[in-house]
């Protein structure tokens, strides 16, 4: 190198101070920390775009430019997938490759001019392994998928943000770890230490390099950012040499002039060192230097005046050759001084725990958020689905309304803080129940949740949201991943989306599923239908005798706590029917409702709890504490004070008799005919009631406008069909599966 070179890299290396180049350089580090610092906050937010890939990723980098053996690792990590029987693949952008198409190497054929270096060198090491040099490493991972890859390593990918990993591998090199600690141009970080949050594990390389006690400090600073189980070492070992004309292998103390273009040449030379030889003298070049037939001309007379007995350099310097792999020494014009290669490979000093912290990782993790009570419902009927579909993965819940109760009953996993108010939601109909919510702690519940996001962002799958528009926002600003979206809080029939929430939702999701046909067109080309997810809560519908007495009148009191009032008005209309000729009647109770407060309420209305039952005089009302789902066979009509559970009544062909206020007035928009509202009294609610059931034309009436505003199920179906196809969620379980055995 020449004079310059040199002292900068020493410089930057944190070995040596230098006034003026600290001068010049140390401005634009700083601007560079502020470009990344708004990169970061961007893709963290959501607002930088972050794909996920259709085939089980896993990424090698490392926080600093050159020197911590990606190649060799990368190599590593491919054998071992290989030796699972899994058909694993690389995708790399290569280094000074010309070609802007998505080029496949194999065997280590290829023009390192258009391919790059270290591909070739990947390729020649892995005979049987797909290379894919790609400027767009998505486009690179589709084709390896069309050839039949099932797992992706990826080179050198911490730092690309817009495609997201299964795993996140950080190498860095425990002789320089991090240089001078500065960002370039002044140092070596390509990004903050702090980076260091996103990995899944950090791999020390070149461990036993340094003395114990530094690589123990070392620890220390790298587990401020990650937890130490999580930290592993690694070595590049020996591994025969590569000889030219049948030559036999150097003889210790064999004088040697070495040469080399990597990012840490003297890591070279230590190998060289290790293996007994005598460095009489070396060349060192920047990293993936492209040699001149005058470069090795000139190195071969530095070689000839210090008397050595050979010249030697890295596998990856002989694709920088004027010539192709399989180049001779006498080709080079020099018949003298054999040229030799020591082969190298990585391995992990904990190399069982650290492959099975691989595996752990890769293990899919897959987060439903939802906000509501009918929400939770269907988010539920997801979990289990994906449950089903994917048995050997994680499946959490993020409830933002509640404790979700609903997904605890079915032993899911939650992952957000709860959020108990007074409305039971978010936004409400009402300014009153907006501030009656902030003042019991709202904003600190959006809050908290938020920070629960953080802690599981870099570890999940693309979210699920099911809900409405504040869900994807909370989703996106908390995870930073645009989220699938099932929509079920807006339809056309429920004047559909605002225009602002059309485009967030174009531009914010991965894929939204509507509940119906004409929602999916207003949406645009990111909506589609195939089936209303509110439908799909029927999924249980399958026990036709459940009410063994016939059929009967349901009462739906709510899922809010102003149920414990409005009960009175079903209870009294029981009453009212009670008195027409009606006997039986069934009510539902939410999961959500403080039971104790319900049934002391109901008491001070008249009517007692026996077993399972309410009773007053001689009426009976049976009670239920399942899903809507397991109680709709029989229904003849639903006086119902709830939300969804209104609908999927409607959805059935079951006439909805519901009390005249503002949130059902919102509802009635959605169910049409299929609903009747009434004054909030008793009475009206038993004379509509009764009216309907005696009037055959308009009971078959309102029966067809349900079925047909509801539509049919299907839409959950759909998302984990899309899931496991498109977003590889099936294959990325499969290797985990491999991996574990």
């Amino acid at each position: 190198m020449g004079t310059l070179l040199n002292n900068y890299m020493l410089y930057v290396k944190g070995k040596k101070n230098n006034f003026v180049i600290n001068s010049i350089f140390t401005p634009f580090s700083w601007l560079i920390g502020a470009v990344t610092s708004i990169i970061d906050f961007f893709y963290i937010h959501g607002f930088l775009k972050t794909e996920e890939p259709p085939l089980p990723l896993i990424s090698v980098g490392n926080l600093t430019y050159g020197g911590t053996n990606k190649t060799p690792f990368v190599r590593m990590l491919a054998e071992y997938a290989a030796s699972k029987n899994i058909k694993v693949g690389i995708v790399t952008r290569g280094y000074s490759g010309k070609s802007n198409e998505v080029l496949i190497i194999q065997n280590g054929q290829g023009e390192r001019a258009v391919t790059g270096d270290e591909p070739l060198l990947l390729s020649k090491k892995l005979p049987n392994i797909p290379v894919a040099v790609a400027r767009r490493r998505m486009d690179g991972i589709n084709v390896l998928k069309s050839q039949g890859v099932e797992l992706v390593i990826a080179d050198d990918a911490f730092q690309h943000r817009s495609m997201t990993r299964d795993a996140d591998i950080v190498l860095i090199d425990s002789v320089c770890p991090f240089g001078s600690g500065k960002l370039i141009p002044a140092g070596m970080l390509r990004e903050k230490i702090s980076a260091l949050k996103r990995a899944d594990i950090v791999v020390l390389t070149k461990s036993k390099r340094i003395p114990q006690e530094e690589l123990e400090k070392l620890k220390a600073i790298v587990s401020e950012y990650i937890a130490p189980e999580k930290i592993f070492t690694s070595e590049i070992n020996y591994d025969g040499w590569i000889l030219f004309n049948n030559l036999d292998e150097p003889k210790a103390n064999s004088k040697v002039f070495a040469f080399s273009a990597i990012g840490s040449p003297e890591s070279f030379i230590y190998t060289l060192k290790e293996l007994g030889l005598n460095v009489a003298g070396s060349a060192m070049f920047r990293d993936h230097h492209n040699y001149s037939q005058k470069d090795l001309d000139n190195l071969y007379s530095q070689a000839r005046k210090l008397h050595a007995d050979y010249i030697t350099c890295t596998e990856k310097d002989l694709y920088n050759m004027p010539k192709e792999l399989g180049v001779r020494s006498e080709e080079l014009g020099v018949k003298d001084i054999p040229l030799i290669i020591p082969k190298v490979k990585a391995a992990v000093n904990e190399s069982k725990e650290f492959f099975d912290a691989l595996s752990r990782t890769l293990q899919p993790k897959i987060v439903i958020a939802s906000n509501g009570y009918g929400e939770d419902a269907i988010g539920v009927i997801l979990a289990k689905k994906f449950r089903e579909k994917l048995p050997n993965s994680k499946i959490f819940a993020f409830p933002l309304v509640g404790r979700g109760d609903a997904y605890v009953k079915e032993g899911f996993e939650i992952k957000s803080a709860p959020s108990v108010t007074p409305s039971g939601g978010v936004l409400k109909y009402s300014l009153k129940d907006l501030f009656g919510d902030m003042r019991a702690g709202l904003l600190k519940h959006v809050r908290a949740q938020l920070h629960d996001w953080k802690k599981i962002a870099s570890k999940i799958k693309t979210p699920i949201c099911v809900g409405d528009v504040y869900l994807i926002l909370h989703t996106l600003w908390g995870s930073g991943m645009r989220p699938m979206f099932a929509a079920t809080a807006k339809t056309v029939y429920l004047s559909g989306h605002w225009r602002l929430e059309r485009f967030l939702i174009n531009k914010f999701t991965l894929r939204t599923w509507t509940r119906d046909a004409k929602s999916a067109e207003q949406l645009g080309n990111k909506a589609i239908y195939s089936g209303s997810p509110i439908m799909d809560l029927l999924h249980e519908n399958t026990d036709k005798n459940l009410y063994e007495r016939g059929e009967f009148i349901l009462l739906l009191p709510g899922s809010r706590a102003r149920a414990n009032n409005d009960v009175k008005l079903l209870l009294d209309a029981v009453e009212l029917m009670r008195a027409s000729g009606e006997n039986f009647f069934r009510m539902i109770l939410a999961p959500t409702l403080d039971y104790e407060k319900f049934f002391e309420s109901c008491a001070s209305y008249g009517w007692e709890k026996n077993s399972d039952a309410l009773t007053k005089n001689n009426i009976s009302i049976d009670l239920s504490y399942d899903s809507i789902a397991k109680s709709v066979n029989c229904v003849k009509i639903l006086l119902g004070l709830g939300g969804t559970a209104n609908q999927l009544c409607a959805g059935l062909g079951i006439p909805v008799i519901s009390i005249d206020e503002k949130g059902k007035r919102v509802q009635k928009k959605l169910l049409g005919d299929a609903e009747i509202l009434v004054p909030p009294t008793s009475q009206a609610l038993a004379e509509c009631a009764l009216k309907v059931l005696g009037d055959k034309k308009l009971y078959d009436f309102m029966s067809s406008a349900g079925r047909e505003r509801m539509g049919s199920p299907g839409a959950l179906d759909d998302i984990v069909n899309f899931s496991c196809d498109r977003l590889g969620w099936g294959m990325k379980e499969k290797i985990y599966r491999l991996l574990r055995q």
